[in-house]
């Protein structure tokens, strides 16, 4: 059965320069309180948050990554509907400002997993191989 249905175009999240510096910043600092000022200074920017889930994943701090990879997701799914996304359709993982709520999607994925989400997870890992496989395949190779 062949779909005749035109698949939707490419949602491309807006840059946010400001807050890409900030987090570049704090990155380069290794603190865990610079990356959280990002958060908190610009709260709608996925990458914040990912970069804090990233880093909690990465402890073994597996609650504190679901909750900011879960926050990071929420503001994600915000921005994408202002940009036109009307519940599916590709997030291309290629157009830079896109990958911090893709990000946070994997992390939310790998997170709930730990907890014991298993569908939750399954769904996240769904969700993100449905936005581009290209993400999921660059961040499972990370």
């Amino acid at each position: 059965m062949q779909n005749l249905l035109p698949e939707p175009p490419a949602t491309l999240l807006p840059a946010h320069d400001e807050a890409d510096a900030a987090l570049a910043a704090a990155e380069e600092s290794g603190s865990d309180e610079a990356l959280a000022e990002v958060a908190a200074h610009h709260p709608t920017y996925s990458a914040g948050w990912a970069a804090l889930a990233a880093r909690a994943f990465t402890a073994g701090q597996v609650v504190p990554a679901y909750a900011y990879a879960r926050t990071g997701y929420h503001r994600g799914l915000d921005q994408l509907r202002r940009s036109g996304w009307k519940g599916h359709g590709p997030v291309p993982w290629s157009h830079e400002p896109n990958r911090g709520f893709l990000r946070c999607l994997y992390v939310l994925s790998r997170a709930a997993d730990e907890i014991g989400e298993a569908d939750e997870a399954a769904r996240c890992a769904q969700f993100l191989r449905d936005c581009d496989p290209a993400a999921a395949d660059a961040l499972a190779s990370n």
